[in-house]
């Protein structure tokens, strides 16, 4: 799937183009590209960073002023999922005069084409950081080995 997407500037911009960085995709990296394609269709885009350490994966999902109890995290599937759903829209009766952030409903995937021991996902929100830690499941990250070049 290719999708475009138009920048603060109004210009075209590849969503899977050049500038990608090292997590590829929009699903990223070592996480591979999920194959329901654009699994945030109708829901509002959240960033995030992805770190890796020598022994886990840490995703950073910045999203302030959410209700903890309203998140939910699950993995089915070989798939982590990040979801949102506030009970209620409180802000539907507010009248903003700027408005540049929300705290309604999200959707996040990533797949995880078996790096993570799904028994052993942590996650914590503070601060407006959800913090999801994946410990690799080491018998599918191997390290990196230096190739001779002839």
């Amino acid at each position: 799937m290719y999708n475009k997407d138009r920048c603060h500037s109004g210009k075209m911009h590849s969503r899977f183009g050049s500038g990608e960085g090292r997590f590829g995709r929009h699903f990223g990296g070592p996480f591979g590209h999920h194959k329901f394609g654009m699994f945030n269709q109708g829901f509002r885009k959240v960033p995030v960073n992805i770190e890796e350490t020598e022994n886990s994966f840490i995703i950073e999902l910045f999203a302030p002023a959410l209700i903890k109890e309203h998140l939910k995290v699950l993995t089915k599937d070989d798939v982590l999922s990040i979801t949102y759903q506030p009970k209620e829209e409180v802000d539907a009766a507010k009248k903003y005069s700027r408005r540049e952030y929300s705290n309604g409903s999200f959707e996040r995937a990533f797949g995880l084409n078996g790096k993570v021991l799904s028994d052993d996902i942590s996650a914590h929100y503070a601060d407006g950081i959800l913090k999801v830690t994946l410990p690799k499941n080491p018998e599918t990250n191997t390290p990196e080995k230096d190739i001779l070049v002839d």
